[in-house]
């Protein structure tokens, strides 16, 4: 009889739930997997069949209240045996108590509906030509590293839940990407990423106090990246980040449900002009 384990990844497991994750065409940066891993080391279950890998899941705490599941894959040889549901309960299992959030696509909505996630948005990804723009009046831009890190980990705080210190530091610092801030009077209006990844490049976090901001630094950051098109998660909530990638010759080419099991996090959806990622939030 085949035998079924489900335990605690290792950091090549996560680089392995990456490149599984670009097989799905989620397109992941091609360096990613090592901030996910920073984040929460011990958040990343994978399903093995006679020692193999055929599932995985993440399940990253923050805080003390809330946590993000992400990489719920099952291979194609374990699909429709059982060994994905197994793998779900393990993950929801180590973030029980907490308010859970995931983007979840078209195909697993109504399971994850039944386990008790209900819709806050939807993230919709747009690929094409970057926005042009240049910083309007008053602002400059410059890159995050410069930025004193407890300044750029308050601004991240706007608009994500929960402290995210070890990943934030990772996510700015890794090879293959470009991160920069946006300042107006010496305070923080802006902040975003640039990463390379197996097809479109891809922005995320994309924060900004207006979308001339927003739009200045995809511009930026595609000019030093060299990036001829790129891809931005765009919460549909914010119709001025809609507007700005339409308006740019983007088109839609995959979407996510935003789910919570409890309450919408108090964040600025006002300046959340693109997600940092589906798989950590």
């Amino acid at each position: 009889m085949s035998k079924f384990e489900i335990a605690v990844g290792s950091a090549d497991d996560v680089q392995r739930m990456a490149r599984w994750a670009g097989d799905e065409g989620w397109n992941p940066g091609n360096t990613d997997a090592y901030a996910f891993f920073a984040a929460d080391p011990a958040g990343f279950l994978v399903g093995r069949l006679d020692g193999e890998p055929v599932t995985c899941i993440s399940v990253v705490k923050y805080g003390q209240g809330f946590g993000f599941l992400g990489f719920y894959i099952a291979r194609p040889v374990a699909r429709g045996k059982g060994y994905g549901i197994q793998t779900w309960q393990a993950g929801m299992a180590r973030l029980a108590g907490r308010n859970v959030g995931l983007d979840g696509v078209p195909a697993q909505q109504p399971n994850y509906r039944r386990s008790g996630f209900r819709l806050a948005w939807n993230n919709i990804r747009y690929e094409g030509p970057p926005p042009v723009g240049k910083p309007p009046a008053g602002v400059s831009l410059i890159d995050a590293q410069s930025v004193p890190f407890d300044r750029l980990a308050a601004f991240d705080r706007r608009f994500f839940s929960e402290a995210r210190d070890s990943f934030l530091a990772a996510w700015i610092t890794l090879p293959e990407r470009a991160a920069m801030v946006a300042l107006r009077d010496g305070k923080l209006a802006g902040f975003a990423v640039m990463r390379s990844c197996r097809t479109t490049s891809r922005v995320g976090p994309l924060f900004a106090e207006s979308s001339d901001i927003a739009a200045a630094l995809v511009s930026a950051l595609a000019a030093k990246m060299g990036a001829k098109a790129v891809a931005i998660d765009v919460p549909d909530i914010n119709k001025p980040g809609v507007a700005l990638v339409e308006a740019a010759g983007m088109k839609p080419s995959f979407e996510t449900a935003r789910m919570y099991t409890g309450a919408n996090p108090e964040v600025d959806h006002a300046g959340l002009f693109g997600v940092t990622s589906f798989e950590l939030g």
